[in-house]
């Protein structure tokens, strides 16, 4: 039940310009993580350096995630 209350949370606390579920992901995975490399990214999420790199831009010219030297942070 509380998984669930958390998930919802989550769910609802997503911008509403995040369109694409990759993109989603990885700014939950920022916000639950508070900071994170591409490269801790790619191994947490099974995800490529290639598209992470490609969803972070759009994240970041959205204002939703900023760049701090190798670490992402949300906003």
């Amino acid at each position: 039940m509380i998984e669930t209350e958390t998930a919802s949370a989550a769910a609802r606390a997503l911008p509403a310009e995040l369109q694409s579920p990759r993109a989603k992901l990885v700014y939950l995975y920022l916000t639950t993580n508070g900071d994170a490399t591409v490269s801790e990214m790619g191994e947490s999420l099974g995800m490529k350096k290639l598209s992470l790199y490609s969803i972070l831009k759009t994240l970041r010219n959205e204002g939703l995630v900023d760049c701090d030297g190798d670490c992402y942070v949300p906003n």
